[in-house]
This record gives structure tokens, C-alpha cells and sequence, in this order.
């Protein structure tokens, strides 16, 4: 059933064929490829070279940054401009990263699973490396590149799961604080630089074929294909309420498979309200959210209770370039703990007006806990045992849990306290927040910001 639903979601297929274009892109690799195609090991990249990249300056990166090639597809010219953009940009995002998995404890980095994810960002970074001094000058380049760029995505497409294990098999020799602090800027990393690859990768394949003389141009059957509100992977119109039905979809599927019920959603205030935003991102922290209210109000008794959703649009800012730290209508601190992302890979904006949506979803599920609320936005990991996930690998995890995933590569995080703090990395990224106001007793009030990029024409 589960599967069933998740192919009705149009940009969850949207996403498919992408990891699908990029599987098969880095698998077909021609021989003639070779002499730009380079990958060598993870210890041809000297230290120094790495700290140096690392150590580089890196302005914020904007979401008009990746708009401003144009709408797919695009002409030689514009596809050339977005590949060595992102050739700028990416080199020195990985080496930030490993620079920061050597900085951790000797005994946590010698941990297979995080050792892998460092062997990665290695990889990744030598087959980078040798175009650092080029530019992209063809067409043949650039398809070359992008078989480079697909098989940096595929080789990150495990990385969350892959350091939950790691950190979870380690948690004896490191402090929760410290890793919730190496977590969070970690992951909101890795958001930015995936975002860097795929974005290009998306123009990529939306903009095929595409020959070197421009009258020759044959777009009319690749343009009709593609929605007109895309840009990569950025919808320009992108409607919440549409997704928050489709997640409602998706999750009580599931409540009704485990419990053989499924609470009302009602939609209010907005529900035509659209703006511009990464619709997998968007339906990661929808299904966390909207996964947490139904199980809480399921699990009280309550599921005669409606789950309240409220969409509310913002009116758009003239010269907001700074993201939203705190929201006045909700009257209380929207980040919780200390903030420890890193500047460098926060989203800034540039653009015009800042269009901003907030998204209250109110449940009747008895509240959050005392004891349980300060740590909510902590990367979890004493309240699941080895044994539970090690179950989780043969397929005996809560079938609730399991939809914690977009797309299903996260899936083998559930259970490991990833959702809430993932899916506030993936709000504040773009400038947005989450926040929470717990009734002990009597339910809960969750506060989504999303921050889009302003109208775009």
C-alpha cells in the first residue's frame, strides 16, 4: 500500500527519475571519458590541500544563485555557466567536511561506518580536485562532469543512516551535546552541497539534447515535458497544501495498516497560497510532523479528534536579505539551544521580497512530556537499543517509523530521534524555522516557517 501511494506523488517520481538519470549516468561511462574522469584514492589528496579549501572564504550561498541560469533547458552557454558554477562552489563545501570528521575523537572516526562517510567525502573530493584550475568548455565536458556529479550524489545517498550507525555504536566515548553539535552542522552541510550537485544535475538532464550550433536547437519536445514551474529542482509554484494532502495520504495509510485507524486533517486559512521552494525538502518535514500529530493523537484516544492545519502567506518583504530568526505572531524563540550552524553554509537572500509561509499544525494528541521536551531538538540515541537496530535492518522497525524517509533513503534513521532536528535543519537552511508549543495534558501546536525565494517571473 505504502509503495503504491508513494508513486502517485509527482515530485516524489520527479526525484526517482532524477536518482535514476544519475544512477545510470555514472554507470555508463564511456572509455573516451577517461582522461577527464579521475579518480584517484582517497590519499592522493594532501592534507594541506584540504585544509587550504577548507580554510577558503565561501559566501552564502542564495536560492536566486541557483535560479539564475534560467528556466530548463538550457542553451550551451547557461548549461556551461551552471556547471563550473557548481565546479566552484562544491571542492571547498567537502573539504570543509572533512576537515571536520578529523577534528572529532580518534576513537569516533576509527568507527567503520563514520570512517566510510570520511573514505567518501575523500573520494568525492579527489575526482573534484583536477578540474579545480579548468573551466568547462564543451558540451562533451559537461556531460563528462555530469557523470562525475552523479556519482558524487550516489556515493552521499547514505551518509545520514550511515553516521547514525556510526554515532549510535559510539555514544559511549562522545558526549550527546557534542554530538548533536557535530550533527547539526554536518547535516546542514551535506543539505547545501547536495543541493549544489543536484540542482545542476536537473538542469542537466532537463536540458537534453542540446547541440553546439544554436539554430539547431531541437528543445520544443524536452521543454513540453517538463513542468513550466520547475527549475531544477526548485518548484516556482509550489502550493503546501498540495503536499500536506499527499503526505496526509501517505501517512494515515499507514496508521490505518498499524492501527487500523486514521485521525481527520483539516485544512484552513490559506490553502491556495504558493511560493517558490524545494518540494522534497518540504515533504520530508511535512511527513515528520504530520507522522508525529497523527501517532499522538492515536495513541490518546483521541482520533476522533480533527488535526488542525493552518496556512498562512506572509506578504512579501521588500529588501529582506537576512533569514528569519524569530517570528513575532508566535511570541516565543523559534530555536531552540544553542545555534551551531555554520555561516558558510546557511542559505542568504538577495532577491527583491522574501515570501514567507507558515504552517501551524495543531493536534488534540495530549502534549509533548516535561521530561521529553527539552531534549526534542537533540539527535537521540539512549531510547533505542542495539537489538532494536539491528531489527531494523531485517525489517521488524514500527512500520510508523518508516515514513520518516523522503524518497525511502533515510528510512534506516527511524527510531534514532533524527526526525524533529532533521527536519528543523532542512526549514532554518532557507532561512525558515520550526517551533513548538506543548499543552501537557491537552496537545500540541507546531510552528513551520518556510521561506521561499521571493516571485519569480
Amino acid at each position: 500500500m505504502a509503495a503504491s501511494r508513494l508513486q502517485t506523488l509527482p515530485f516524489r517520481g520527479r526525484n526517482r527519475r532524477l536518482i535514476a538519470g544519475i544512477r545510470f549516468a555514472s554507470s555508463t561511462t564511456s572509455a573516451s571519458n577517461r582522461n577527464w574522469i579521475i579518480h584517484p584514492s582517497g590519499t592522493d589528496v594532501a592534507n594541506d590541500e584540504v585544509a587550504r579549501l577548507a580554510a577558503s572564504p565561501r559566501r552564502p550561498l542564495t536560492l536566486a544563485d541557483l535560479l539564475k541560469h534560467g528556466r530548463p533547458p538550457l542553451s550551451k552557454d547557461a548549461l556551461l555557466a551552471s556547471a563550473n558554477f557548481t565546479l566552484s562552489l562544491l571542492p571547498a563545501r567537502l573539504a570543509s567536511r572533512i576537515q571536520a570528521l578529523r577534528n572529532l575523537p580518534f576513537i569516533v572516526v576509527s568507527n567503520p561506518h563514520v570512517s566510510k562517510i570520511y573514505d567518501n567525502y575523500l573520494h568525492s573530493l579527489s575526482t573534484l580536485l583536477p578540474y579545480q584550475q579548468r573551466q568547462i568548455t564543451t558540451l562533451e565536458e559537461e556531460h563528462q562532469f555530469g557523470d562525475v556529479l552523479a556519482d558524487l550524489v550516489h556515493t552521499h545517498a547514505n551518509t545520514i543512516p550511515t553516521l547514525a550507525r556510526g554515532f549510535l555504536e559510539c555514544r559511549k566515548y562522545v558526549s550527546p551535546i557534542d554530538v548533536t553539535r557535530f550533527l547539526d552542522t554536518h547535516l546542514r552541510a551535506r543539505i547545501g552541497t547536495r543541493l549544489i550537485a543536484e540542482q545542476h544535475l536537473a538542469l542537466h538532464f532537463a536540458s537534453q539534447p542540446i547541440n553546439e550550433d544554436p539554430t539547431e536547437q531541437t528543445h520544443a519536445s524536452a521543454r513540453d515535458s517538463i513542468p513550466s514551474n520547475y527549475i531544477g529542482v526548485i518548484d516556482t509554484a509550489l502550493q503546501p497544501a498540495r503536499i500536506i494532502r499527499l503526505c496526509e495520504d501517505f501517512v494515515g495509510e499507514i496508521c490505518e495498516l498499524k492501527y487500523g485507524v486514521r485521525p481527520r486533517l483539516e485544512i484552513g486559512g490559506q490553502p491556495e497560497a504558493a511560493f517558490a521552494h524545494v518540494p522534497v525538502h518540504v515533504e520530508y518535514i511535512i511527513t515528520e510532523l504530520l507522522k508525529n500529530a497523527f501517532r499522538a493523537t492515536i495513541e490518546s484516544g483521541n482520533e476522533r479528534e480533527p488535526i488542525e492545519v493552518t496556512i498562512a502567506a506572509a506578504p512579501d518583504v521588500p529588501g529582506n536579505e537576512h533569514p528569519i530568526q524569530e517570528d513575532a505572531d508566535v511570541g516565543f524563540q523559534l530555536n531552540s539551544g544553542d545555534d551551531t550552524a555554520n555561516t558558510n553554509e546557511a542559505i542568504g537572500y538577495s532577491t527583491p521580497s522574501s515570501q514567507s509561509i507558515t504552517i501551524r499544525i495543531r493536534d488534540r494528541g495530549g502534549g509533548i512530556p516535561p521530561e521529553v521536551l527539552p531534549h526534542i531538538w537533540s539527535y537521540s540515541f539512549t531510547t533505542f537499543s542495539d537489538m532494536d537496530f539491528q531489527g531494523s535492518e531485517n525489517g521488524n522497525m514500527d512500520a510508523l517509523n518508516t515514513i520518516s524517509a523522503s524518497g525511502g533513503h533515510l528510512s534506516t534513521i527511524a527510531g534514532l530521534g533524527y526526525g524533529l532536528p532533521l527536519s528543523r535543519a532542512y526549514a532554518e537552511y532557507f532561512g525558515g524555522s520550526i517551533a513548538m508549543q506543548s499543552l501537557w495534558g491537552w496537545g500540541t501546536d507546531v510552528y513551520l516557517t518556510l521561506q521561499g525565494v521571493g516571485k519569480i517571473d
